[in-house]
């Protein structure tokens, strides 16, 4: 980082129990998540002055490290849709940096899929009442509707295939398959995803991110604490951040997402170019999402995401650009 004048690092990291946990609540879930992570730094709980969560109401961050004990010095509950959990770690490792925290801990735990089961409520019922969206979403324009049209969009425009967004599906229960936690690991081909039920053309079942219980924890921590820490650090070279839109009749351009500024950004600062990683993890709400994200962050040309994503591109074993490893 560039922003202060202190080097910060990913010193832990670690998942609450995930997939289906019917007998947890969402606090028990950060909790968990936050004590395997502090345990995979091995650093004690003293040591965060810092910590940021989202996701449990307005209050989250308090009543969360309330519920873990903690007393932070500096909080953050940033709410910016699925990239919530990037742009609070930028948050704090530039805290870190500037002085303003030693060590801060990101936490989320969720019953999303507990909840349909047992019938609790889990919308918001405000959602679209009032701003830009009262204008949308009455009329059926959900989230994955929106993501849908946008799909369609680049599909008219660059040429891209149903077939090819279905190759991402693919790739990631491929790669999913090598990871003992994943939720689903048994493979699928694009005949399976294309066959599935249509929930938003061209999203079929398969294209869509599922619903799950779980939790995850990241500590950030500044050097001079990382002689402490049992684990390697992985540096934080740099960050960027954007926010484009939230109704889709105020999206400047369907193919293009916010990701081509707040990557840009990212490797400026960082002082690293897309063609020098070795793998990418990018938010896959949609298979939509991961093709224009690449685009976006510059692994590919605009409208060459279709024809970048096939041969098994995103592959943990044998692909030139693993994508979404876990």
């Amino acid at each position: 980082m560039t922003a202060g004048n202190r080097k910060v690092a990913v010193v832990g990291v670690a998942l609450a129990d995930c997939g289906r946990v019917d007998d947890a609540t969402p606090y028990a879930l950060h909790a968990q998540a936050a004590r395997r992570a502090l345990a995979d730094a091995g650093l004690a709980r003293a040591v965060v002055d810092g910590f940021a969560s989202a996701g449990l109401g307005t209050l989250a961050p308090v009543e969360v490290a309330e519920y873990l004990g903690l007393r932070p010095t500096w909080v953050d509950s940033t709410s910016v849709g699925g990239a919530t959990w990037e742009v609070m770690a930028a948050h704090a490792a530039d805290a870190i940096a500037r002085g303003h925290a030693n060590a801060v801990l990101l936490v989320y735990g969720s019953t999303a899929r507990a909840d349909i089961k047992a019938g609790r409520r889990t919308g918001n019922l405000s959602f679209g009442s009032r701003g830009p969206l009262q204008f949308e979403v009455p009329y059926g324009h959900t989230l994955i509707a929106k993501y849908a049209m946008a799909a369609r969009r680049h599909m008219v425009e660059h040429g891209t295939t149903v077939e090819q967004l279905a190759e991402v599906a693919v790739q990631a229960r491929a790669n999913a398959a090598l990871n003992p936690e994943a939720m689903f690991r048994d493979p699928i081909t694009v005949d399976d995803v294309l066959a599935g039920p249509m929930i938003a053309d061209p999203f079929t079942k398969l294209h869509c991110c599922i619903r799950s219980d779980g939790g995850a924890a990241v500590l950030l921590a500044a050097e001079e604490f990382v002689r402490d820490c049992r684990t390697a650090p992985v540096w934080v070279l740099g960050t960027g951040e954007h926010v484009s839109h939230a109704a889709m009749s105020e999206w400047p351009d369907f193919t293009t997402g916010p990701a081509a500024v707040s990557g840009r950004l990212a490797f400026e600062r960082a002082g690293v170019r897309p063609e020098e990683m070795d793998f990418a993890e990018i938010y896959d709400a949609f298979t939509y999402m991961t093709l224009v994200t690449l685009e976006d962050l510059g692994f590919c040309g605009k409208g060459e995401g279709g024809a970048f994503v096939e041969k098994g591109r995103l592959l943990v074993r044998g692909g030139e650009l693993p994508v979404n490893t876990d």
